[in-house]
């Protein structure tokens, strides 16, 4: 037995360090994985619907649709678990969970940036409509697709070499782009910064979708912080010295994975879903300046093309 584990069979090969979750097993893994499934799949619904019964009332929010990917995509983590869990020892099956498990909420930490930005945009227009913030969260936007690109290269790297060498650089990737999530997942506090704190209420100041700004604030800041715990405790057992697979922390238990990985992704999940951020944090279409939340510029617009219209006509007379 001990000498089958010291030379193991691959690539790809087995973990020998502990993991957040563990080996997952029929027993409790598969009927806590089949609960979260349904949960997502009911999610995935729900969003899927609001998302339909808006366009057809010419109501175009597609971020409803982003919640409804980022819940299949839950659904498809959870499957890949269950089915590594009826087959342990299959490491292809063990990467594919490990790589979906890593990426499906990286969609909520755009979304909350998102729904920050747009509350920049109207408490203070002149700043959050300046083209150099929307060049830097372009940057930071895709920042995090590169990030998830060097998280799933870590994943799949790291399981096709023993060589220490390259497993050291593998872990610095991956520490890397974890980090950055961190990091992207505290931006939508400092827009929020920015606009009440910072800067003197502007006289610009517009209002959008449903609801009062005080209520868009608070759900922003709740998922925001739900977020920033969910990378945080990535980030944090991340950088903790490795453990071998027969030694795991704390942290690396299955209670400690499924709260801080799963439980904490439904509340944000269900304050997005069941507080209507698709009346709440909808804004017109082409909103491109200051003044097009409020439907200002248009106003101004239409009263400008009235004035030459009726100096048209004068000249004409």
């Amino acid at each position: 037995m001990s000498q089958q584990q010291q030379q193991p069979s691959g690539p790809p090969y087995a973990s020998r360090t502990a993991g957040l979750g563990g080996v997952p097993s029929v027993i409790p893994d598969v009927p806590i994985s089949a609960v979260l499934l349904t949960i997502y799949l009911g999610f995935a619904i729900t969003n899927m619907t609001i998302l339909q019964i808006n366009l057809r009332r010419q109501h175009k929010f597609v971020i409803s649709g982003a919640l409804f990917g980022f819940s299949m995509s839950r659904i498809i983590t959870f499957i890949l678990r269950i089915l590594w869990a009826t087959h342990q020892h299959n490491v292809r099956i063990a990467i594919a969970a490990n790589v979906f498990v890593n990426a499906g909420v990286l969609v909520v930490y755009v979304v909350n940036l998102i729904f920050a930005q747009r509350i920049l945009r109207a408490k203070q227009p002149s700043v959050g409509w300046h083209p150099s913030i929307g060049i830097v969260l372009k940057a930071f936007y895709v920042g995090i697709g590169g990030a998830l690109i060097l998280v799933i290269y870590a994943v799949v790297q790291g399981s096709y070499t023993l060589d220490p060498t390259r497993l050291h650089a593998v872990r610095d990737i991956q520490l890397a782009a974890i980090t950055y999530l961190l990091v992207f997942t505290t931006l939508p506090l400092w827009l929020l910064v920015v606009a009440h704190f910072l800067l003197p209420k502007s006289a610009d100041e517009e209002l959008f979708g449903h609801g009062s700004m005080r209520t868009k604030v608070v759900i922003n800041v709740v998922s925001t912080c739900l977020c920033i715990t969910i990378a945080g405790f990535k980030a944090g057992t991340a950088w903790e010295a490795p453990r071998p697979i027969t030694n795991p922390a704390w942290y690396h238990s299955k209670p400690a994975f499924y709260v801080f990985g799963f439980v904490l992704e439904i509340l944000v999940l269900s304050i997005l879903t069941f507080s209507r951020v698709d009346k709440r944090f909808h804004v017109p279409n082409g909103s491109s300046q200051p003044g097009d939340y409020s439907g200002r510029s248009s106003e101004q617009t239409s009263v400008m093309e009235k004035g030459e219209a009726s100096d048209l006509s004068g000249h004409d007379v």
